[in-house]
């Protein structure tokens, strides 16, 4: 793999430059004055979830708690059960966690830096650098998914990057970053939003790539990938059971006793106010015992859930 020119990369970075202020999404996030606030939990929401699903979720998290502080004085259930259906909730008790920390350690202000950001709970480096650029103008080295495939093509000529982030791809990104402060951020959003929308996993659209002239990929005659991605299943499996449960929860305004979740309600007789719905979609899926039971102790051990009266809720 032979890097860009001098001539060459500034071209790249010319062409994804102008592409992305002619074409970029209208997301809120992006808007000049959203908070470095509302920036954090657009990055923490986003991760494996796509941006459909997560621009209502968001709306509604930016009004109900438009600060750190406005969240961090709430009990960290309330965080679950706004998190919705966006999947992996233990993101919503993290930042919970990382709005207590901003309120009594930061003065209730987002951390300015990479290495100030890295110090809140529940942030890794690719959140903290992403937010350090896109809340704050920070040169960083922004990787996820979407920019990790672009790369692999664009430069690489690999049809896929590899299965997990490499050092070799830390350090291709490192090289491909713009030294100028204001286009190293705009480049790290416009190879984000190329990977999003036109450089697909699985149906891409070449030929409205502005910069499929220069594409390794392309000209090695799209090679196809050297491994097939794994697909992460749902029906059937403990996630799902836990998604249900959860569901049942987010309802609940009183404990559920644990025999609500292992019989149907009309069995029982009874059913706490508002969970009859989610209630009857757990037991659809007629999962078994030992699998209700690993779902309902882990949400407990992973905070998600606790035990109270003899029945379960959302953290207080």
């Amino acid at each position: 793999m032979a890097l860009p020119g001098t001539g060459q990369l500034a071209r790249l970075h010319q062409s994804l430059d102008q592409w992305f202020a002619e074409t970029a999404r209208d997301l809120p996030w992006r808007e000049l004055d959203c908070s470095p606030w509302g920036i954090l939990v657009s990055e923490v929401m986003l991760q494996q979830t796509p941006v459909v699903r997560v621009l209502p979720v968001w709306r509604d998290w930016m009004e109900r708690w438009p600060t750190p502080a406005h969240l961090a004085d709430e009990p960290s259930g309330e965080a679950v059960r706004h998190w919705g259906r966006l999947g992996y909730p233990r993101r919503a008790l993290r930042l919970h966690a990382a709005a207590v920390a901003i309120r009594d350690e930061h003065d209730g202000d987002v951390p300015d830096s990479y290495p100030e950001l890295l110090t809140l709970p529940g942030v890794g480096t690719y959140t903290a650098a992403a937010v350090a650029s896109f809340a704050f103008g920070r040169r960083e080295t922004v990787v996820d998914t979407n920019i990790r495939r672009v790369h692999a093509r664009l430069i690489s000529g690999h049809a896929l990057p590899a299965p997990a982030l490499t050092a070799a791809e830390m350090r291709l990104a490192d090289a491909l970053l713009p030294e100028d402060r204001p286009l190293s951020v705009r480049w790290n959003a416009s190879v984000m939003e190329l990977g999003a929308v036109v450089c697909t996993a699985r149906s891409p659209k070449c030929t409205d790539c502005p910069v499929r002239s220069s594409c390794a990929w392309l000209a090695a005659g799209e090679p196809p990938p050297s491994y097939t991605p794994k697909g992460q299943s749902w029906h059937g499996t403990d996630r799902q059971v836990r998604g249900a449960v959860m569901a049942v929860l987010r309802e609940a305004a009183t404990p559920v006793p644990r025999e609500m979740f292992e019989q149907p309600p009309a069995d029982l007789g009874f059913a706490p106010s508002g969970v009859g719905i989610p209630l009857t979609a757990l037991h659809r899926l007629n999962s078994a015992p030992e699998q209700l039971e690993r779902a309902l102790d882990g949400l407990v051990s992973d905070g998600l859930a606790e035990i109270h009266d003899g029945g379960l809720r959302l953290p207080a």
